[in-house]
């Protein structure tokens, strides 16, 4: 019987052990667990004690709002594109000698296009007589009547077939 004693004394003195190992490792898992538990109840407490998912509310409202405020101003920019291609922003300018010799470059020829190249182009013939003011209107680059040289020339600088004179 002192063998079994033995044996059993032996088998008692390996679970005491174990048991204690358990005990230690059970002990440093609480450890990390309340760690572990103190950082997250930080992190969903938020800044100024506000809970995480308030500011998740919050945040979510102010990207509607930014949704909202995009589609705004891409009505604007359209607008505004539009307007752009209907306002005049090509040019050509022209100024001559209508009647050589007589008082310089007093005359000139405008022409003044849009984004389709529709516009006019404007004839000023200074004279001793007076002032001579012609319009001609331009419709997708051409005229439906005869263009003088000049009125030609300013036409052509406004489409970017010839550099603007100095």
């Amino acid at each position: 019987m002192p063998a079994i004693n033995h044996l059993v004394a032996g088998g008692l003195l390996f679970s005491l052990i174990l048991a204690l190992a358990a005990f230690i490792l059970g002990l440093q898992a609480n450890q990390r667990y309340k760690q572990l538990y103190r950082q997250y109840d930080y992190f969903m407490r938020g800044k100024d004690a506000e809970t995480l998912e308030d500011y998740f509310v919050d945040l979510q409202s102010h990207v509607e709002r930014l949704e909202e405020e995009k589609e705004n101003i891409k009505d604007m920019l359209r607008i505004v594109n539009r307007n752009i291609r209907a306002s005049f922003q090509k040019f050509g300018i022209v100024k001559y000698n209508a009647f050589g010799g007589m008082g310089g470059n007093m005359s000139f020829a405008i022409a003044m296009l849009d984004y389709t190249n529709t516009g006019f182009v404007i004839n000023s013939v200074h004279s001793r007589e007076g002032c001579f003011l012609y319009i001609k209107d331009v419709d997708v680059g051409t005229t439906g009547v005869e263009l003088g040289a000049e009125e030609k020339l300013a036409l052509e600088q406004a489409l970017g077939y010839r550099e603007k004179e100095q």
